[in-house]
């Protein structure tokens, strides 16, 4: 088992924990109060800041009802924070863009994340494809 060095903004920040027996992703929190007009864009701190592992990335999502709950895009779509964003000041935040007005409250779940390997060492050859054809993108080879 890994272990990660984790500071936390405060006290009221709520401790990061696994749902057992549901996922092994790790819901992320508002660290403050948000309020959001439709259009706006706004980095929510989410209140920790790790240490993670070398060869170790984190890679961070929203959760499948932050869009229902609170009208907000995670504009990169995926953040990727790797073992270098270490220091006491590199604050994990998510960024978001409002498509209608919101408010977030501090300690509401926001996204969830991961730890995951870097990716191995790779080499690409150049070569014609001899695989059976799927139908192209969007297609799972059935009509």
């Amino acid at each position: 088992m890994e272990t990660i060095r984790i500071q936390y903004l405060n006290d009221e920040i709520e401790r990061l924990r696994y749902i057992d027996g549901v996922s092994d992703w790790i819901d992320l929190r508002a660290a403050e109060d948000v309020e959001l007009k439709a259009g706006e864009f706004k980095l929510i701190p989410l209140g920790v800041a790790m240490q993670l592992p070398e060869g170790y990335e984190a890679h961070i999502v929203p959760r499948s009802s932050t869009f229902k709950n609170f009208g907000i895009i995670q504009t990169n779509h995926m953040g990727v924070i790797d073992e270098t964003y270490c220091g006491p000041n590199d604050w994990w935040r998510m960024p978001v863009y409002a498509v209608r007005d919101t408010v977030i409250r501090k300690n509401d779940r926001i996204c969830q994340f991961r730890i995951m390997q870097h990716q191995p060492a790779i080499s690409f050859v150049e070569e014609q494809l001899q695989g059976n054809d799927r139908g192209g993108f969007g297609s799972t080879g059935f009509n």
